[in-house]
This record gives C-alpha cells, structure tokens and sequence, in this order.
C-alpha cells in the first residue's frame, strides 16, 4: 500500500467533505430556480459561502466561487489588467497559474526577488513602488500566501500596507495556505485572494477567489449572472458543498498544526542522521508545517521520485502542476539554488492522514535508496 506524502498536490477527501458531496447530489435543483427544490439548493449554496468566509475572515459576499485555484488566479490577474494596470509585479516564487497568467496578459511584467530562504524582498518592493501613481493605471503585485514547493510563509500583510499605500492592487494566491495555517483575508489588505477546495480535502474542480469590496473584477466566463455576474455558469453546488465542509473540519482541527510541525522536523533529523550534507530549503524560513524541499547534489530528482514509488511512498519533484513534467526548480534557482541543487530537489508534505509512522518509514525508505544510489554511482566511476 502506498503511503501518500504528497497533499501539497491534492489532499485526500476528507470524510466531512465526501459526506457533503453525497448530500448535495441526492437532492436536484439548480441554486438559479425559484422554485422549492432551487430555493433548497440556493441555502446550500449560500450556506457554504458563508462557512468559507467565515473560517478565512471575509464577507460572504465577497466570496465568488470558481472551477479552482487556477481560475481564481487568472481572474485576478486579467480582472486587474481590464482595470487598467500597467505593470504586473510577480513574485519570483509564484505558481505557474500565476505566472503564465501574467506573461500571457500582455502587459509589463517586472519579478519581485525573494532572499536565500525564499522570502520576498519587501525592500525592493517598497524602493520600487516608491512614488508610484495610479495615473495611467494601477500596479498589480502578486504574492503568495505559502510556496507550494518549499512550504515558505510570505509576508502577505506587509506587501499589503506597501501595495495599498502605493495605490497599487494586491493580489495573494493562498491555495497552499488554507487549511494549513490560520489564513487571515483581511489582515492581508488584498484585493484578490485566491483559494483551492482540493488542497483542504475538498474535491477536486472547484475553488474561490475572495474580492476586496474596491476590487475591479471582468468576468471571464458570462451568461446567466451567476455569481453577481463575476462568474457565470451553474455553481458547482456538490463540489461546494464539500469544499465548505473540508474548510470547517480543517479550522476546526487546527490543533493538528503542531502535530505535522513534528512530522515534518523529525523526518528532517532522522534522514540527516544518515545523510549530514542534506539540504533543506527554506528551513530557518517560516513554514508550512507539513512541508520539506530537500535536496542532496547528484540524485535527479526523476531517480528520486522513481525510487520513493518503487519503495511505496508518494512524493513529488516541486510542483504537481506540470502534467506530469519534471523539471528543475526555478523556485530554488530563484532563492540561489546551484543547478545541481535544483535539479536534485524532492518535496514531501504531510496532510491529515499521515502518522508518525509514515514520516519513519519513508525517512528509512529515502536513506536506502540513496545509498543503493551512491553504491551505483561507486561502481560505476
């Protein structure tokens, strides 16, 4: 049986969402209709909304539902555009929904720098806004709440007060955040901020983007005026459903953070027991608690990846989002990895189904395959 060690991918339904789900599906009505079974499917709906707002401190009315993150994000990032943005600041280290979103916008687009351990030069970006006008548009800047590779906290609510003060819009993608550490919308000034069910233990293809009551926003998608008419298209009612469960059991086992801290640093002492020149990123960073970027020079991430599946663990190499693509980090080449770091770095992330046991075994499990390596590499040189 595999041991999953990759929730920073997607996370295992949870039994709270799957129940929700079940429940939604069994009762037809769309959440558009007036009649009883829509006017039934409409307090779902509403329901939800309100449960997810209510766990990230938002107005429910500000929550507006999507297919997942990567709608959320390229809603903010075009919706910023068709506002009249002239620059979009991104930071180094941000997912490939975003990042794509913006070089495909055709507008300007400049690269936040992170430092060492992968936090955002806030320097730079105070220096770089300095002055700055909404004369010929706004300046939109894009920084994540969490890296999806390293697990790196950003400091989302100190670029909010520079972003804000500069009259700049402010975008956050917190897909990695929810569910993993105490996610604050308000405190971060954002104008846009983006989540993800499926991360959480929700279902997969379904998601939100949370706007800030003087957020522009252009709808991508039209029709029926669903959403207020930011996000046309029957809502997704089960995948809801399920997402506003999975919100509310993971706030209400926030007890588990501590938990998936010590999963996470007993693994890192245990396999640096057998293996001193193992390196870490992001580790004197503030992290998510379940998550580990490791890497050793000269193991391929590919070698590694193939070696955890054979052994029974599920792992990955950076990010999930690629289809199913390898490639070295540009994440750790941002924060100043060498290309032999960054073409040797592995990613584990614990979630709620993972015991001490598992964090043990594939410590064990990594450290053997290693050596088995470094034995093959021996012989033959």
């Amino acid at each position: 049986m595999t041991v999953y060690l990759d929730h920073n991918a997607t996370t295992a339904v949870r039994p709270e969402a799957r129940d929700a789900v079940l429940d939604a599906m069994s009762h037809p009505g769309n959440p558009s209709s007036i009649h009883s079974s829509g006017r039934k499917a409409k307090g779902v709906l509403e329901r939800a909304r309100e449960a997810i707002a209510r766990s990230i401190r938002a107005r429910a009315e500000d929550v507006v539902f999507t297919s997942g993150g990567t709608e959320a994000n390229n809603l903010a990032v075009f919706s910023a555009c068709e506002a009249g943005a002239k620059t979009l600041i991104v930071s180094a280290v941000e997912h490939s929904a975003v990042m794509a979103a913006a070089e495909a916008s055709g507008v300007a687009v400049e690269i936040l720098p992170v430092n060492e351990h992968g936090v955002a030069d806030l320097d730079w970006l105070a220096q770089r806004l300095n002055g700055e006008t909404s004369t010929n548009g706004p300046i939109l800047v894009s920084l994540m709440a969490a890296n999806n590779e390293t697990g790196v906290i950003q400091p989302v609510e100190a670029a909010g007060r520079i972003v804000r003060e500069a009259g700049g819009l402010f975008h956050v993608d917190a897909v990695q955040a929810l569910g993993k550490v105490d996610y604050n919308v308000a405190a971060s000034l954002a104008h846009y901020t983006a989540f993800s069910a499926h991360k959480v233990g929700g279902p997969q293809g379904v998601g939100a983007l949370v706007l800030d009551c003087d957020a522009p926003v252009t709808p991508r998608m039209i029709g029926g005026g669903q959403e207020k008419g930011r996000r046309c298209g029957t809502e997704n009612l089960p995948g809801i459903a399920g997402f506003a469960a999975a919100v509310e059991a993971a706030v209400a086992g926030r007890n588990d953070f501590e938990r998936l801290t010590e999963l996470r640093d007993h693994t890192i002492r245990q396999i640096r027991v057998g293996a001193p020149d193992l390196q870490v990123w992001g580790e004197v960073a503030e992290r998510l608690p379940n998550t580990i970027c490791l890497s050793v020079e000269g193991w391929p991430s590919e070698i590694q990846v193939i070696a955890m599946d054979l052994a029974g663990f599920a792992v990955s190499a950076g990010s999930a989002c690629s289809s199913g693509k390898i490639r070295r980090s540009r994440v750790l080449e941002a924060m100043g990895a060498s290309e032999a770091h960054a073409a040797s770095a592995l990613r584990v992330s614990f979630g709620y189904t993972n015991t001490k046991h598992d964090a043990e075994a594939f410590a064990d499990a990594w450290l053997s395959a290693r050596a088995k390596a470094q034995r093959t590499l021996a012989t033959a040189s």
